[in-house]
């Protein structure tokens, strides 16, 4: 029976790296994965692949089943946009370290994709496990078949008593006493619920439907009435299958028996993924919303709708049925566009509540929505309402980067952008966006650019879009373009300076564009070394964001705060800002934005010598950048881990530490170089701590020409300073700190690690000495304290 097959099934996962379910229907697998995935010990993960339409979405709704989301709150700081991994390369990364069961529920519409990917993340990822289910099976050497056969019948002649130990039978007799609670005892119920059990094949949705008509037919009614389909479906298709027969045979059987206001509304629904709500169904099927839920409910109680938390679903198996009678009736083109429509009416709803106090409560509504929102945009492009598309671009760019959706915006940008290169009269001259729609264009340009969309595919869409950037009179209609422009549009040399767009935008009439540019203006002056400008500026913006309600805006002027006060060694200011931080990130949702925040709260309580804190922020960090598969922000933990090992005296924990680091960060974005600098600046420190002050030196330069910015020159110079007191150069050393206070922009400021150096110093100086050495070098003007710590020689006197 059913428990059978559940211990079965259950077993098979416990020695089995790939399991599948097969058979017709998928209520039946579904329900029977659903269950015996309950029971695996560790970590499950469902992935519903049945609404997706192309295999390319495969990987992109698996990392979404892990909730594996991009992080949002790196990628807004100026140079801090990483390379965006393949999204199989990304999936790979996030499960390849975890023990853990994934579920891909609906494999047969993408069957030859599904068993690429299984078969790629089986390789690759020891640890994981698949059930899958399917019609057919993937058709891998690992695969374990697992047929899911009907239910078992009674025999012909069995009484009703004895019959419900039978699970076919105990399934229609559960699923009709629901509906009509005295069936049994009406005459010939027991023939007539054996003859119906038997010609249905034990199928389980077969037999729902079918209990579900004795709301308005007696038993004996309904089994005539399914004979006679059958008979008639036996002189169609004989190819077919005999238990898929049975199944679409009950599916047109409950279809027949609808009303035509029913069959309007069953077909149109189909248009919908992911379900809908009433008021959506009302106004995409096109009926008042009073009829909308008279109708629904008849659908819900004839078992061809499923209602659950206010939304309305269809079963695949009977989605797809009457997606073919709205084929058929000239539907389809009508019933998408009016659901485009409505989505796109959404979305320009929510955009401007995103950039406000609501914001809470208008992404869980949207994360609702999402599959409809991204089905209204592909109906856009495929149908070539290209003014739609972007408009649903510029809508949900704000939710895609909030949600940390970049990977999933990205491809859908793609379309976009390729559509317009098709639609060009001269596939050779530059693309033109529809008039109108050209700040649109540019966020599309952006979420593409994001996602690491084909480079040359690209590439004439970026000059585009910078020319309208730079041209384009300030303020915007869209202001998120300047903010996502200055992070995501390439290489920083082939930017313009975008600084005096953002201080035209100080005098916006609108508060948000304000105080982002307050933001923005903040990272470029942290950016640019100047701490006090970058300072006043995150506080304005802190301040416009907070009379607004924004908290996604508080986090990014927050974050940058925190920055500052970790580079001054202000112990107590960064953790307070971070922990402001955090609690908004959580009233988010965003866990994957508190990798950053963590990790300078870490550093934070690390200058104060909390050094068991601060290791459990940078774990805690490490492992959110691990389930998300983040590998730049897992390399920056593990560097702050080393950091702390070597502080712990355990050069060895820290040289490994920094080996996984380096590992981890691959890539040749800027942020990328910045992250493999600071990491060489530990093995600096490494080295130092060794006596090997020559090679310490020589790591140093090459941290220091890699990259410019007061984030690496700095610790620098610290290291330096370490370095020449252990050559016997005690002036040297206090010069070198007061040149890192100086590159600090906080010329009392002393890093944590630093304290005990100075002390030292003192020591071998005296007093006035160290003071009069250390003055020197915090005096300096920026550009002669970035060449005294790029002159420093490798040896004392040399």
């Amino acid at each position: 029976g059913r428990e059978d097959e559940l211990e079965r099934v259950a077993a098979l996962l416990g020695t089995q790296r790939l399991v599948t379910l097969t058979g017709p229907g998928g209520v039946g697998k579904t329900r029977l994965a659903a269950e015996a995935a309950a029971r695996y010990p560790g970590e499950v993960y469902f992935a519903e692949l049945a609404p997706l339409g192309d295999g390319a979405d495969l990987p992109l709704a698996i990392l979404d089943a892990l909730g594996a989301r991009d992080a949002a709150l790196p990628a807004l700081m100026p140079g801090r946009l990483g390379e965006a991994p393949d999204a199989v390369a990304r999936l790979t990364g996030v499960v390849a370290q975890r023990r853990l069961l994934l579920v891909l529920d609906n494999c047969e519409h993408l069957v030859g994709d599904a068993a690429r990917l299984t078969d790629r993340l089986l390789r690759a990822c020891p640890g994981v496990r698949v059930l899958a289910t399917s019609r057919e099976p993937l058709g891998l050497t690992a695969e374990r078949l697992c047929p899911v056969p009907q239910l078992a019948s009674a025999p012909a002649d069995s009484t009703l008593s004895a019959a419900l130990d039978y699970p076919a039978v105990r399934l229609f007799a559960d699923r009709a006493a629901a509906v009509r609670p005295h069936f049994t005892e009406e005459g010939g119920t027991a023939e007539a619920v054996l003859r119906i059990c038997s010609a249905l094949d034990g199928l389980p949705l077969a037999l729902e439907l079918a209990a579900a008509r004795l709301r308005s037919l007696p038993a004996a009614e309904v089994a005539a009435r399914i004979d006679d389909r059958f008979g008639l479906l036996s002189r169609g298709d004989r190819a077919a299958q005999p238990r898929h027969q049975t199944l679409r045979a009950v599916v047109a059987w409950s279809w027949d028996l609808l009303g035509d206001a029913e069959r309007r509304l069953a077909r149109r629904l189909t248009v919908f993924s992911g379900g809908a709500t009433l008021e959506s169904a009302a106004r995409v099927c096109g009926m008042p919303e009073a009829e909308a839920v008279d109708l629904l409910t008849g659908l819900v109680e004839k078992s061809l709708v499923e209602t659950a938390d206010g939304r309305y679903r269809m079963l695949e198996t009977i989605r797809a049925f009457c997606a073919e009678r709205l084929e058929e009736a000239s539907e389809r083109g009508r019933s998408r566009t009016a659901h485009a429509q409505h989505f796109l009416d959404l979305a320009e709803t929510a955009e401007p509540r995103l950039r406000r106090a609501e914001q809470v409560d208008w992404l869980p509504r949207l994360a609702a929505e999402q599959e409809n929102l991204h089905a209204a945009l592909r109906w856009s492009v495929e149908s070539g309402d290209l003014d739609a598309a972007l408009r649903l671009v510029g809508a949900l760019s704000p939710y895609w980067w909030l949600r940390g959706l970049r990977g999933q915006a990205g491809p859908l940008a793609g379309e976009i952008l390729a559509a317009i290169t098709a639609s060009a009269n001269d596939p050779s001259s530059a693309p033109t966006p529809p008039a109108g729609r050209e700040e649109e264009y540019v966020l599309c340009v952006v979420n593409a650019a994001s996602a690491g969309v084909d480079a040359q595919q690209l590439e004439p869409h970026l000059a585009v879009a910078e020319a309208i950037v730079r041209d384009t009179p300030r303020p915007l209609r869209l202001p998120l373009v300047d903010m996502l422009w200055s992070v995501a549009s390439g290489a920083p040399e082939r930017q313009f300076d975008i600084a005096p767009l953002m201080r035209d935008n100080l005098a916006a009439p609108d508060p948000w564009t304000r105080a982002i540019a307050h933001v923005q203006l903040g990272y470029a002056a942290f950016a640019g070394d100047v701490a006090e400008e970058a300072e006043r500026a995150f506080t304005a913006g802190l301040e416009g964001f907070r009379s607004l309600g924004d908290r996604w805006g508080m986090v990014l002027a927050l974050t940058g705060l925190a920055g500052l006060a970790e580079l001054r060694g202000d112990g107590h200011r960064c953790i307070a800002h971070a922990d402001d931080a955090l609690a908004m990130t959580e009233a988010l949702g965003a866990t994957e934005d508190t990798v950053e925040i963590l990790s300078l709260r870490g550093a934070g309580r690390a200058s104060l010598g909390d050094l068991d804190g601060a290791e459990a922020d940078h774990r805690h960090a490490a492992e959110i950048a691990r389930r998300a598969g983040t590998r730049e922000a897992l390399a920056g933990a593990y560097r702050r881990l080393a950091e702390l090992a070597l502080r712990r005296g355990d050069p060895d924990e820290a040289r490994r530490l920094c080996d996984a680091a380096l590992t981890e960060c691959q890539a040749e974005s800027s942020s990328a170089i910045e992250t493999r600098a600071l990491i060489h600046i530990t093995l600096g420190g490494i080295a130092a701590a060794a006596g090997d002050t020559a090679r310490a030196r020589s790591i140093y330069r090459k941290a220091l020409e890699s990259i410019p910015g007061a984030r690496i020159s700095a610790p620098v110079a610290d290291g330096l300073a370490a370095v020449a007191l252990i050559d016997g150069d005690a002036e040297g050393a206090a010069v070198l700190l007061g040149t890192s206070a100086a590159l600090r922009g906080a010329p009392e400021s002393v890093p944590p690690d630093g304290r005990d150096l100075a002390e030292r110093c003192r020591a071998a100086l005296g007093d006035t000495a160290f003071d009069a050495a250390r003055d020197r070098g915090a005096a300096m003007p920026l550009d002669q304290a970035l060449a005294l710590i790029g002159a420093v020689p490798s040896a004392p006197g040399a």
